[in-house]
């Protein structure tokens, strides 16, 4: 099933992220994890598609094991900074062929400590991939935004018009970078509404549940941290079982807060962790089953 069908409920939507193991790891030591995530009956579950592409095949495998074995919707990453035309439209006929409907379109990172010079017939960013696909394809297109805007954008302005464009290049939907600040997020909303940019949204959440994890954020992402999150972090940093619930209640509270305002749909890095989106589901399934998406709080 398209993603984008999936809309015409009036629930809001729950999705997973997960990502392939890693290249020294077998594939299968992932489908456990997704034994235990289709239980808790999400959406869709998204598959990461590692930088450079370099779990591509991973991806698209397990992409392919989470819609044909549990008849799940999946959504495989696909990014197209290191890949020419020609490999792209490789994974799409394979994702196709495997019965997957739903592509998250991205441009990607380099490999750390990648030499490898952008290929010949490449794509210039995601918006140029994001027209390829559909030029190409009967897929369901995903795109990302950014409630900070991109690292590598001059201004949240620029960075609003370039999703202007991925819309019109044919996205069908949003998922925003993981988050700290819905109120950045509401800001964020509001400037995209006043650009006529009027695509379903799913929000990222993570839950911070350690403090490794939140530097590796930051430097990544270059996401503020409000001070409320800030003065948590610092509490309970030398108490690492006080500072997972902290973490778990802090998401729980967004994605509470979220769901009243009328989110379209709340997507949740489970980090493989299955244990980490069923706590959260656990905190939200009453609130979650008298809410709608379909008005929002102004």
């Amino acid at each position: 099933m398209k993603i984008i069908d999936k809309f015409t409920e009036k629930k809001p939507l729950i999705s997973f992220e997960i990502f392939p193991p890693k290249a020294d790891y077998p594939i299968d030591t992932i489908f456990n994890a997704i034994d235990e995530l289709y239980n808790l009956d999400p959406d869709f579950i998204s598959v990461t598609y590692g930088a450079g592409g370099s779990t591509k095949d991973k991806t698209v495998e397990i992409s392919s094991y989470i819609q044909n074995r549990y008849n799940l919707t999946s959504i495989a990453h696909v990014t197209c900074i290191t890949s020419a035309r020609k490999e792209i439209n490789k994974i799409l006929i394979s994702l196709i062929e495997n019965n997957v409907h739903n592509v998250l379109a991205l441009r990607g990172d380099y490999p750390k400590d990648c030499k490898i010079s952008p290929p010949i017939d490449g794509f210039k960013n995601s918006m140029e991939l994001i027209e390829f696909i559909k030029s190409n394809s009967n897929l369901c297109v995903g795109a990302a935004c950014y409630p900070e805007k991109h690292p590598a954008a001059r201004s949240l302005n620029d960075d609003i018009d370039f999703l202007k464009r991925k819309m019109e290049a044919g996205a069908d939907f949003l998922v925003t970078q993981m988050f700290f600040d819905n109120d950045l997020f509401y800001d964020f909303y509001d400037k995209i509404k006043k650009k006529n940019i009027d695509l379903p949204i799913f929000t990222g959440i993570m839950p911070i549940l350690n403090k490794n994890q939140i530097n590796t954020i930051l430097n990544l992402t270059g996401n503020s941290i409000p001070n409320k999150f800030k003065m948590l972090l610092e509490k309970y940093e030398n108490n690492p079982e006080a500072l997972k619930e902290a973490g778990m209640s802090y998401a729980v509270s967004q994605i509470i807060d979220l769901l009243s305002w009328g989110v379209d749909g709340i997507h949740i890095y489970t980090m493989n962790k299955p244990s980490t989106a069923r706590k959260i589901l656990e905190n939200i399934s009453a609130i979650r089953s008298v809410l709608t998406h379909e008005s929002k709080f102004y």
